[in-house]
């Protein structure tokens, strides 16, 4: 637990997950000092996995950990995807690309692992944000009753953003999608290759992802009208709910569920940061800006929430470099410089982000009880608009 009464930082990123831990290493590769606060008492190593495409791994090299995950994470080839009410089949190949599973616990120690000592600051809820009219600087009140000011301040502090909040950025919406996920372990080894599934069938989704030859990660997605899941939390109730809508789901996929540890799923209401929200909102006041879940909280039905973070994680910290690199100036010199760097990080991510959730979406609302005709329109904007399926997973966010 740190306590202080008044401190002055130069950088200061609020948040210590995926996004807070990327941003402050892209800043130490480019030279900039930053400090992270972290409300929890250590790292919050809990979750399950993220599918990462080729766009997260350009991100994660760009920040020198690339190779050093790819060991945690076998590479997979292709998703297959089942209807199980007609029986049909389609394979979406990765191809030139890349797609592996990471598990959140090994991304968050390797991130951790690189940065430089000092930089995490454990015990530090941030509850308010004011800007100094006179110095330009961010003050921070953390739930002890200690201050922080701050010359340039990122918020990294996820959907219920005390930085957005102060951004006047609107709040996330909840959608009508439910899901659980989980992790489980073949000791003996799986079945299932280098294929990753998406089964449809009975008003759920159930997808099997490995992550190497033994663990498995799982999800389930089911909208909340569904009777039998109900609005219960007890992982217990909700794993046999969907075990008795998986009867007739392969048994290979339905071991899967069954051979889990129902203590360690996480059942989750999905957030997400409509589209037209991220069209007019300013994600940068003063030397204050905004970056991962904080600013584009998406539905996890593209795996592109971690690497999107990472993207910006990568662009920031170029933006940022290059508005501090001239200290021979005054002190309204540098504050203007920041703040055309903010700017220009801002325009860069806002039409990635854009795209990226217009996509998410749609493909959220292909899962939802609409009417045939309704999916049929929107499946023609997704091909039209957006191409092939893996199409959005080949950008690059460019050199660090």
């Amino acid at each position: 637990m740190v306590s202080f009464s008044s401190k002055k930082e130069e950088i200061v990123i609020v948040g210590g997950g995926i996004s807070g831990l990327a941003t402050a290493l892209a800043l130490h590769r480019k030279g900039l000092r930053s400090v992270v606060l972290e409300k929890g008492d250590s790292l919050r190593k809990t979750g399950v996995a993220f599918s990462m495409y080729t766009n997260g791994w350009l991100a994660l090299d760009q920040l020198g950990v690339g190779t050093k995950l790819r060991s945690k994470a076998i590479s997979l080839q292709m998703w297959r995807e089942t209807w199980l009410d007609d029986g049909t089949i389609r394979e979406i190949p990765v191809g030139k690309g890349e797609f592996r599973c990471v598990t959140r616990r090994d991304l968050i120690e390797i991130l951790a692992e690189a940065l430089p000592a000092g930089t995490m600051r454990f015990g530090c809820h941030v509850v308010g944000v004011q800007t100094d009219t006179l110095t330009c600087h961010h003050i921070l009140r953390l739930a002890d009753g200690s201050i922080i000011r701050s010359k340039v301040l990122i918020g990294c502090d996820g959907v219920n953003s005390a930085v957005a909040d102060s951004l006047k950025i609107k709040p996330t919406k909840v959608s009508q999608i439910q899901t659980l996920r989980c992790l489980t372990n073949y000791p003996d080894g799986h079945c299932f290759g280098d294929v990753a599934l998406r089964l449809m069938g009975n008003g759920i989704m159930l997808g099997v992802v490995p992550v190497d030859e033994k663990l498995i990660c799982w999800f389930i997605s089911w909208t909340r009208p569904l009777g039998d899941f109900g609005n219960t939390r007890d992982t217990k109730i909700l794993k046999e709910a969907a075990l008795n809508k998986m009867k007739d789901f392969p048994p290979e996929a339905v071991e899967v569920v069954k051979n889990c540890d129902p203590e360690t799923i996480i059942f989750t209401r999905v957030r997400y940061r409509a589209p037209w929200d991220l069209l007019l909102p300013s994600f940068r006041e003063g030397n204050m800006t905004v970056a991962g879940d904080a600013m584009h909280v998406m539905g996890p039905f593209m795996g592109q929430g971690a690497a999107s973070a990472l993207e910006d994680a990568v662009v920031l910290a170029r933006c940022l470099a290059h508005g501090m690199c001239n200290r021979n100036v005054s002190s309204w010199q540098l504050q203007k410089s920041i703040g055309k760097a903010l700017d220009k990080y801002v325009r860069e991510r806002r039409l990635r982000v854009i795209r990226l959730s217009m996509q998410t979406f749609l493909r959220q609302s292909m899962q939802l009880p609409l009417p045939v005709p309704v999916k049929l329109v929107i499946l023609l904007i997704l091909v039209a608009i957006f191409g092939k399926p893996l199409s959005h997973s080949q950008y690059n966010c460019g050199p660090l």
